[in-house]
């Protein structure tokens, strides 16, 4: 089953993407809040998300609840609006982005239920030969 998530504001500029993920994850739905409050129009496949992670080819050590494709791109886990954005705007040669887990304090993983808390984290540049980098640390 797929659907549409409807944008908060109707705007044709909207960046289109697909998000896979479990029907029952709540987090992964906080996490396509954030990416549509954020100017991303997401077609959602609650279909979960392993198959998908292999066909699209991001390795499971870099594995999360949800995985999802915009512009090209694999997003794997609570990856930030802002740095999906500035990996559209660079087309740097990558397979995409990676949150690793499940980490506190990364979108979709910062609700009220958390208390404020926020572990830190990285996200990923993950290269298309299974390598990765550091794109973007938070503290």
């Amino acid at each position: 089953m797929a659907g549409r998530v409807a944008a908060s504001s109707a705007s044709s500029d909207a960046v289109p993407m697909e998000v896979w993920l479990d029907p029952s994850c709540g987090c992964c739905k906080d996490w396509i809040a954030h990416m549509v409050a954020n100017g991303f129009a997401p077609t959602v496949h609650e279909t979960g998300n392993h198959a998908v992670r292999e066909r699209l080819g991001m390795p499971v050590r870099y594995g999360s609840c949800h995985t999802a494709l915009v512009g090209g791109y694999v997003l794997e886990g609570h990856v930030p609006a802002q740095d999906v954005r500035r990996l559209l705007q660079s087309r740097i040669q990558a397979l995409g982005l990676a949150v690793p887990g499940m980490v506190v304090g990364s979108p979709g993983m910062d609700g009220a239920v958390y208390e404020g808390r926020s572990d830190p984290y990285e996200v990923l540049l993950v290269l298309k030969g299974g390598e990765s980098r550091v794109y973007r640390a938070y503290r």
